[in-house]
């Protein structure tokens, strides 16, 4: 709209231009028609004439008499209109505002000014309303953007829409503004009472949880028969005691066995105090010389009651894989681990051994072709348990291979007697680029010292071969090797070469072993134990003293263990530079520039640190290959296993390990750091 003196000229277009133009196009048509009708007829065309002029009189008194009030009354209309919006956007329900491109309020509507109980100038920036919104949270295109506050009780989900000026004002001569300058307008949702019902609804939600007792029978056996009604009444009570705060159900399913059902809310009292009732059963003590565990498996977050059932379940056999004394909670996808700070107790029986050997032997029956691998850069315990199933393999009547890739240091002297052996085929030995080629329908994978897929030396294997058997000593991970038709981790072990030595002793009766054979054995138990120094029960002086029989040879193996110079003196300067964090943990970096094996070298200066005393923790970070290998150990009071699940690696409570990749050493030393202080501030160290 233009104004000229006191006239006001009004110019159409789009579709009301067209309107307004069509009684002009018919007229002409109209004149067209008359002039061919005088050339007919002239009384005809004087009839034509007069009814067009008629026409011509009315369009004109419609153009320049009644048009004027058509505009008025559109711009009276299109007024109204916008007072409309403008009302009905005042007394909308939903909190809304308008801001400027610094956060500054321009306009609220009534609900708005109710809510903050600001007046209607207010003018300040809407960060003095609410802190959360800060500058680097406005929208910065044309996408909206959400975040969530509460203000005054009330959860908010607050949506921002960044709005041009220009497209607001490109018709308005009255305004000039500058270039990409904008609003923001701001609305903001009450999600109060839908949080609420969602918290309710997952409070509700079904839990199962199962309390096995670890060692049971080996307490029991310790009391005279007058107090173990007493002994079993106590614990029972103990156990009740601790879920009837939940209000839960707790039956016992058999006399080590009880299974408690219960609502998520208390599951989360449950966690903040890390269930406590791991530690208070080890408070029940009248008589019993051994110390009462227990082991927990929760299972919630299924679609239905048995599915809770069957998750608890898997959560207790993942408890009793990593050691038991410890609580595992499985929500849905989410796997969180409790406890598991005391040394694990050896159960000196060798049942379970014996139905291993058994199940092996029947599933290795059918097969003709076994491969054989332990997980990557092979320690002496991997290749020691790997001779030790090519020996049961080889006993059954199976061709077997052993797949391994880098050859360590520690490993090369024992491998070498088996290179151009006459006694051993050539094709012994596999590189994993090699091994898919023997795989066939009837093909056996049998896994040894991991139970981790990625770590394994040749993963294909896995993916491609039907009957998978895994025998490990290593905690149980929350991602462990699945499909296995036999999964054989015993966490009491002090190494697989121990149980793989068990193993020998009854897949068959008979089995002969070689001197070099029960040397690689052997020296796999030495290792892993640090010279039956950890975690040396009888059951592996039983396995040492079967290899000893067999012709393993103390002396032999000790000078194939030997460290080079170059080694030695690396080791060393681990040591020597070696800092105490909190007066408890020794940390340096081991340098393998020159050094043939640079991680087995990091092992050997960890475990040199815990010669210190005080030193409750060692952890030494070498760099190897693009990735950060971290070697972890302690003696008893700290579980290294758990430091080193928060950095993806895994292990035993006193030997561990993780890598990391896209990392530097000075970040690998300070994310330690950094997890040593969470977890202490936590208490889980």
């Amino acid at each position: 709209m233009k104004s000229k003196g006191r006239n006001q000229i009004y110019k159409l277009s789009g579709k009301l231009k067209s309107y307004i133009m069509w009684p002009l196009y018919v007229g002409i048509i109209l004149l067209i028609v008359t002039v061919v009708m005088y050339v007919k007829d002239t009384s005809c065309g004087n009839i034509m004439l007069g009814f067009v002029m008629l026409y011509a009189v009315v369009y004109g008194i419609m153009i320049f008499y009644l048009r004027p009030g058509i505009m008025h009354e559109m711009i009276e209309f299109s007024s109204n209109y916008s007072q409309v919006q403008h009302q009905l956007l005042y007394e909308l329900s939903v909190p809304y505002c308008l801001l400027d491109n610094n956060g500054r309020v321009l306009w609220m509507n009534r609900i708005m000014m109710e809510k903050t109980d600001k007046k209607k100038d207010f003018r300040k920036n809407i960060q003095s309303i609410f802190p959360q919104i800060k500058p680097e949270v406005f929208p910065t295109g044309e996408d909206a953007k959400e975040m969530r506050l509460a203000y005054n009780g009330r959860d908010y989900l607050v949506e921002m829409k960044r709005i041009a000026v220009d497209a607001l004002t490109q018709q308005v001569d009255i305004i000039e503004t500058e270039q990409n300058n904008s609003f923001i307008a701001m609305y903001m949702f009450d999600e109060t009472d839908i949080n609420m019902y969602i918290q309710k609804i997952k409070d509700e939600r079904f839990v199962v949880g199962l309390i096995y007792i670890d060692n049971y029978e080996e307490a029991l056996e310790s009391i005279d028969d007058v107090r173990r009604s007493l002994f079993i009444g106590l614990i029972d009570k103990r156990v009740n005691k601790y879920f009837a705060c939940g209000s839960a159900i707790v039956r016992k399913m058999e006399k080590d066995k009880y299974l408690a059902i219960f609502r998520y809310k208390y599951l989360e009292k449950l966690m903040s105090d890390r269930f406590s009732l791991l530690e208070d059963i080890k408070s029940v003590k009248i008589g019993n010389e051994m110390t009462l565990t227990l082991s927990i498996g929760v299972g919630t977050g299924a679609s239905d009651y048995a599915k809770n059932y069957d998750v608890a379940k898997s959560a207790m056999d993942l408890a009793l894989g990593r050691g038991g004394d410890q609580a595992v909670v499985k929500d849905g996808e989410k796997t969180l681990y409790y406890g598991g700070k005391s040394q694990q107790m050896e159960k000196n029986t060798r049942v379970k051994v014996r139905v291993k050997a058994h199940a092996l032997r029947q599933i290795l029956e059918p097969t003709q072709t076994v491969l054989i691998m332990g997980h990557k850069l092979a320690d002496i315990d991997a290749f020691g348990s790997a001779i030790g199933i090519y020996v049961i393999c080889r006993r059954l009547g199976k061709k077997a291979h052993i797949v391994i890739n880098d050859v360590t240091s520690s490993v090369k002297p024992f491998m070498d007697r088996f290179i151009n052996n006459d006694d051993y085929p050539r094709d012994m030995f596999l590189l994993k680029e090699e091994a898919p080629e023997y795989v066939d329908s009837q093909t056996a994978v049998i896994v040894v010292d991991v139970n981790k897929a990625k770590m394994t030396e040749c993963p294909a294997l896995l993916d491609i071969c039907r009957t998978i058997i895994v025998f490990d000593h290593h905690r149980q991970s929350s991602e462990p090797i699945t499909g296995a038709v036999l999964s054989y981790v015993d966490p009491y072990a002090s190494s697989a070469a121990e149980m793989i030595t068990e193993m020998i002793q009854y897949v068959e009766d008979g089995v002969k072993i070689k001197a070099f054979e029960a040397d690689a054995l052997y020296a796999g138990i030495n290792i892993d134990t640090n010279g039956f120094n950890n975690k040396s029960g009888p059951r592996t002086f039983e396995a040492a003293a079967f290899l000893r029989r067999h012709g393993a040879d103390v002396t032999r193996v000790r000078k194939m263990l030997r460290t080079d110079m170059a080694e030695y003196r690396a080791v060393a300067q681990a040591v020597s530079r070696a800092t105490v964090y909190r007066d408890a943990f020794a940390i340096t970096v081991f340098d393998g520039e020159g050094v043939e094996s640079p991680t087995i070298g990091g092992a050997k200066a960890a475990n040199q640190l815990l010669d210190i005393s005080g030193i409750k923790a060692s952890f030494v970070i070498t760099a190897y290959n693009n990735i950060i290998y971290i070697s972890a150990r302690s003696i008893d009071e700290v579980n290294v296993q758990l430091v080193m699940e928060k950095l993806g690696g895994g292990g035993h409570m006193t030997i561990a390990g993780a890598q990391l990749t896209d990392c530097t050493v000075d970040q690998a030393v300070q994310t330690i750091k950094v997890t040593l202080d969470s977890m202490i501030q936590e208490g889980e160290i």
